[in-house]
């Protein structure tokens, strides 16, 4: 009971502090929000093959509404699979709200969100390209069956803002303005944060942070794909458990990067709900995860020592 207690104390103790930053975080992010979303959206849908290099870059932007946006815009055939794995790819989530409050070093978040902008571009490019070509093979032998919606869109945008909010999003409540969303999201992400320090600290507590730090970093393949296996967790709190851990000291960088890099938030709760096809569906649900993978082995194995 001593140590719950003690373990309770010291994740309230770390939590508490981060909570102004937290606030004021997330009161310039609404109001950044509710002042370009509908822009970027709009951006998105026009920029045509140059897709990707966009939506890697406003993706890394923290907007929560914004994969899901992109995921509309993909289910109504006006963006490319490359344009959307690239916001899935760039989508900072909850991150950078973290890292501000934790004081990471400016250097580190931009390197940081730079490399998720650039893996997203580049990752989009190749996909864009690998459909194309399979849409000209295709062709060639059924020419009559083969019109990709990333090729040919034609269908309108599905305005699908209610998702959001059934997911306690947050980002789209009406009344009380930006300070009642900010207020709303704050708590939420505070009581992540407070119940992950405690899980977190109780296991360091009763196995030892060093024989944790020990397995995780003997295992880096492992850890890699187990990263990318709650990067794939729907909501805010995948990616405040990936940070906190990393910020704990119990991810390396390319674990990290691989469970940031597949979390897209709830864009892929609104991809599921707004596109039918439910195999293609999950094709993307594992494209994106073996993308995020396989750069988080790079980072892992061949950048970061």
């Amino acid at each position: 009971m001593g140590l719950l207690t003690d373990v309770l104390a010291d994740a309230f103790t770390d939590t508490i502090k981060l909570v102004p930053f937290l606030l004021v975080t997330y009161l310039v992010m609404e109001y950044l929000e509710r002042k370009t979303q509908d822009k970027s959206t709009d951006m998105l849908a026009r920029v045509g093959r140059f897709g990707p290099l966009f939506g890697g870059a406003v993706g890394a932007v923290p907007q929560c509404g914004f994969s899901a946006a992109a995921s509309s815009l993909y289910s109504g055939g006006v963006i490319s699979l490359g344009s959307l794995i690239a916001v899935f790819l760039s989508t900072s989530d909850e991150m950078l709200p973290i890292f501000l409050s934790e004081k990471v070093p400016a250097r580190t978040i931009l390197g940081i969100l730079a490399g998720k902008v650039a893996i997203g571009a580049v990752t989009g490019f190749a996909v864009d390209f690998a459909v194309r070509a399979l849409h000209q093979y295709r062709k060639r032998i059924r020419p009559s069956h083969m019109h990709g919606k990333w090729e040919n869109p034609k269908e309108d945008e599905k305005h699908i803002h209610d998702l959001c909010e059934q997911e306690h999003c947050g980002c789209e409540e009406g009344e009380g303005g930006i300070i009642k969303s900010a207020f709303v999201h704050t708590l939420h992400i505070t009581l992540f944060i407070f119940a992950i320090s405690a899980v977190i600290t109780l296991i360091v507590e009763t196995a030892g942070e060093d024989a944790i730090v020990r397995i995780l970093s003997g295992k880096k393949i492992l850890g890699t794909f187990l990263a990318g296996i709650i990067g794939l967790i729907p909501n805010c709190a995948a990616s405040v458990t990936i940070t906190q851990l990393y910020l704990q000291g119990l991810l390396g960088a390319g674990q990290m990067m691989a469970g940031l890099l597949v979390g897209a938030g709830v864009g892929l709760l609104v991809l599921f709900r707004t596109n039918r096809h439910l195999k293609e569906n999950l094709c993307i649900a594992a494209l994106l995860y073996a993308c995020g993978v396989i750069w988080g082995l790079l980072i892992e194995l061949l950048i970061i020592h």
